[in-house]
């Protein structure tokens, strides 16, 4: 006979890596912030602050959201991103979160990972 398995967390983590975004939005702290606030709602998450930090030419985006995080850090001069939404527990849609940074800086290619960050005790 199994044992049954009773997951304790449930977690998400949406990742990945955008190509030839538009410099121009990945330099801009203030358009950045507005993003991860547009992607906190249509992930259907809690937003409950935003930090962000010039960091020549770039910027580090950090949204706390009540469900954990999203994240966006930008090199302008390679025209590059990189994205976590990582959610604990069943609210919410991390990978619509992730998709709609991928449409708002202007990726034309991206990759897309999903880990699981569950705790299962069995």
């Amino acid at each position: 006979m199994e044992a049954l398995t009773t997951k304790k967390v449930i977690g998400k983590h949406v990742y990945g890596e955008l190509y030839e975004c538009d410099p121009e939005i990945l330099m801009d702290m203030e358009k950045l912030i507005n993003i991860v606030e547009k992607a906190a709602e249509i992930g259907g998450f809690t937003l409950l602050d935003v930090k962000a930090w010039k960091i020549n030419p770039g910027v580090s985006v950090v949204g706390i959201v009540l469900e954990s995080h999203i994240s966006i850090h930008t090199w302008p001069e390679y025209s590059f991103a990189t994205v976590d939404v990582y959610t604990c527990g069943v609210k919410g849609d991390p990978v619509k979160a992730f998709k709609y940074i991928v449409h708002a800086l202007k990726a034309r290619r991206h990759t897309l990972k999903v880990a699981s960050r569950d705790y299962e005790d069995n």
